[in-house]
C-alpha cells in the first residue's frame, strides 16, 4: 500500500515544474492585463532606433567606416546595439513586477502556501525572458522595414545570434529579479535598474570605442554590453569578432551566477 502511495505520489521535480508553469502563467497573464509598463519600455528603443537613423543618421555615420560611411551602413551599425538596448530596457520591468510583489505582500503569501519554493523566481525570470525575446523581434522587425539587413549570415550565426541574445536576457533578468526583492517599492526598483538602460548609451553601440575620447575607452570596450554587442555584429554583418566572443560568454555566465545566487540569498531569507 505504501509502495503505490509513493508511486502515485508526484516527485520533487514534477512538482516544482507544475508550480513554475503555474507562476509563468500568472506573470504573462499579470503582463498581459497591464501592458503599459511593457509597451513604454518597448517604445524607448524604437524612439531612439528611429531617431538616430532619421535625425542623426547622417551626422553619426561620419564616425564609422572611415568617415565614408552612409545611412544605410549605420541602420546595419546600430541595430545590435539597439536590440541588447531593448533587452536592457525590457528587463526593469522585471525588477518592477517583482518589487510590487515583494511590496504588496504577494510573495510573503506564497511563502506560506505549499508550493515549491524557487518557482515564484523561476515564473518572473522565464517570463521576462519570453517577453524581452518578443520585444527584441518586435525592434528588428521595426528595423527590417527601415533598411537594415543581413544577407552574409548563415542559418548557424542567426542561431547563434538568438542564443547570445537569450544568454544576455537571462543575464539581465536575474541581476533585475535580485534588484526588485531588495527594492522597498516598484519606483525604487525602476530607479535601481537604470543602469540596465544606461550602460548602451556609453558602449559601443552608437559609435565606435575607437571614437571615444582615450582615457574612456577601456571603460566603454570591457563593459557588459560592448562585447554582446560587437559579437552580435561579427554574427550579423561578418565583422571581425576577436576577443569579444569570449568577453561577452563570460559576462553572459558570471552575471547570470551572480544574478541567481543574490536573487536567491534575498528570496530565501525569511523576513523581519
Amino acid at each position: 500500500m505504501n509502495a503505490v502511495t509513493a508511486a502515485a505520489r508526484p516527485s520533487r521535480l514534477s512538482l516544482a515544474v507544475r508550480d513554475s508553469g503555474t507562476m509563468l502563467r500568472r506573470n504573462l497573464l499579470h503582463a498581459r492585463r497591464y501592458p503599459s509598463l511593457t509597451l513604454n519600455l518597448l517604445l524607448t528603443p524604437v524612439v531612439l532606433l528611429l531617431l538616430f537613423v532619421y535625425i542623426f543618421g547622417d551626422v553619426m555615420s561620419a564616425g564609422i567606416g572611415d568617415g565614408g560611411a552612409d545611412r544605410s551602413e549605420y541602420i546595419a551599425y546600430l541595430v545590435p546595439g539597439l536590440l541588447l538596448m531593448t533587452i536592457g530596457s525590457t528587463t526593469i520591468g522585471t525588477a518592477v513586477s517583482v518589487a510590487m510583489d515583494m511590496s504588496e505582500g504577494i510573495i510573503a503569501r506564497f511563502r506560506t502556501m505549499a508550493i515549491h519554493r524557487g518557482s515564484v523566481l523561476i515564473g518572473h525570470v522565464v517570463g521576462s525572458v519570453l517577453q524581452s525575446m518578443a520585444s527584441a523581434v518586435f525592434v528588428g522587425a521595426v528595423a527590417v522595414a527601415i533598411g537594415f539587413r543581413s544577407t552574409d549570415a548563415t542559418a548557424l550565426e542567426w542561431l547563434a545570434a538568438l542564443g547570445l541574445l537569450a544568454s544576455v536576457t537571462l543575464a539581465l533578468t536575474w541581476i533585475a529579479v535580485g534588484m526588485g526583492l531588495v527594492s522597498p517599492n516598484a519606483e525604487a526598483a525602476s530607479n535601481n535598474a537604470m543602469p540596465l538602460i544606461f550602460l548602451p548609451f556609453i558602449s559601443s553601440a552608437f559609435v565606435p570605442v575607437d571614437a571615444m575620447p582615450g582615457w574612456f575607452q577601456p571603460i566603454a570596450e570591457y563593459q557588459p554590453f560592448t562585447p554582446a554587442i560587437e559579437t552580435l555584429r561579427g554574427l550579423l554583418l561578418g565583422t571581425e569578432i576577436g576577443h569579444n566572443g569570449w568577453l561577452a560568454a563570460a559576462w553572459c555566465l558570471l552575471l547570470t551566477g551572480l544574478g541567481y545566487l543574490w536573487a536567491k540569498a534575498t528570496f530565501d531569507r525569511d523576513p523581519k
